[in-house]
């Protein structure tokens, strides 16, 4: 009889004289089967590949859409320096006494809703209040690429003494020493941005408020509270109360005063 070696693709003769009469139906009809067992075999090795390859590019995109997940904020910790934004409790003289944080791109979105696709497909949660100013016409995103300076400082570093105080005199005092409100873009640009974000910080982004819907105004703020990132809205109003051991994110500018300026500013507001 004939019989197929599929893997080798080849007949190999073994027969007895007596079963010679036989050999020439037998051995087509076992071609045939043999074939059939090599397509059936190659046929399978090929799903194989397809299915893996498949279960790559799913793994790849669920990577990438899941950037803002806690599992790999943690991955993102350990594999790059945290840019944790730590602000003293030691009042500052000057905005040359603050280093800069971080230095992060506005810009190279074509519109506001490319912005928000962005923050979606990352897997970064935005909440009721942020994505409702990001779907306000007041919101924009700039036509140009460009970079921002950013610092974090917190009230108590502008010299605030009390608990609370009020955005408004914050946003003032922070003028004084020559730091500037950033543009509302600053805010998603920076969620997707830091990825390596400490578990627990909270950063206020020191922007004009927008309005909601209903009227309410209300400021963007870049946290991780554990279960992920996610950009949250808050109490714009001028009279909120801020804790003072707040951090903010304000612009430096690009003219900051100097020392004198700001001695000459803080013996203003000290009592006679």
């Amino acid at each position: 009889m004939l019989s197929i070696d599929p893997e080798a693709g080849f007949f190999a003769e073994r027969y007895r004289k007596s079963d010679f009469a036989m050999s020439i139906p037998t051995s087509r009809a076992n071609c045939r089967a043999g074939n059939d067992h090599l397509n059936a075999r190659r046929l399978s090795r090929c799903l194989m590949v397809s299915m893996s390859c498949a279960a790559c590019l799913v793994q790849f995109a669920s990577t990438a859409s899941a950037q803002c997940a806690p599992r790999n904020v943690l991955r993102n910790q350990l594999t790059f320096k945290m840019h944790s934004a730590q602000a003293s409790r030691q009042p500052i003289k000057s905005a040359r006494d603050v280093a800069t944080w971080k230095t992060i791109a506005i810009g190279g979105f074509a519109n506001p809703i490319r912005l928000r696709n962005e923050l979606h497909g990352m897997g970064c949660n935005v909440g009721g209040q942020a994505a409702e100013i990001l779907a306000r016409p007041a919101f924009t995103v700039s036509s140009q690429k460009t970079e921002v300076e950013l610092v974090v400082v917190s009230p108590v570093q502008l010299g605030f003494t009390s608990d609370t105080a009020t955005l408004a005199d914050v946003y003032a005092r922070a003028r004084e020493f020559g730091f500037e409100l950033v543009a509302a873009e600053v805010g998603p640009q920076l969620r997707i941005q830091y990825l390596d974000q400490p578990m627990g910080e909270f950063l206020i982004i020191a922007m004009e408020p927008i309005k909601t819907w209903s009227g309410e105004p209300i400021i963007l703020n870049v946290a991780n509270g554990g279960a992920g990132l996610i950009l949250i809205g808050q109490d714009g109003r001028a009279e909120a109360g801020i804790p003072t051991t707040s951090r903010f994110v304000f612009a430096r500018s690009r003219r900051s005063l100097s020392t004198t300026e700001v001695v000459k500013q803080v013996a203003a507001r000290l009592p006679p």
